[in-house]
């Protein structure tokens, strides 16, 4: 378990119904593509999702557990600030796929 995980672990909030609390992976600054080219945050680019950490779920979740990476659109997202870190809460309805081992690959459906 990481620092980051320890700190999350410990949040004083309880989530309700669908909602789901997610740490932001990097920044929102310049990102570098796959084949190493720094592409700067004021590049001109279509709709992009972003990938977090859920670190808590409602009780109403079903397909999420805490430590999922899951894809959603930054741009439907409420800020949220707990112990001077920021987080982002969702609903389960705005999470657009999840990628987590713990999802079997030779299932049917989508998987990331």
């Amino acid at each position: 378990m990481t620092a980051d995980q320890d700190l999350d672990a410990g949040l004083p909030i309880r989530l309700l119904h669908d909602r789901v609390l997610v740490r932001m992976e990097g920044g929102e600054g310049e990102r570098r593509s796959t084949a190493g080219i720094v592409i700067p945050a004021t590049a001109a680019v279509g709709k992009r999702l972003a990938w977090a950490t859920a670190v808590g779920v409602g009780p109403n979740v079903r397909a999420i557990v805490s430590g999922d990476r899951v894809l959603f659109d930054p741009d439907d997202r409420s800020e949220v600030e707990l112990h001077g870190r920021g987080y982002v809460l969702l609903r389960e309805r705005d999470v657009h796929a999840v990628a987590a081992e713990r999802v079997e690959t030779d299932s049917t459906g989508l998987y990331l």
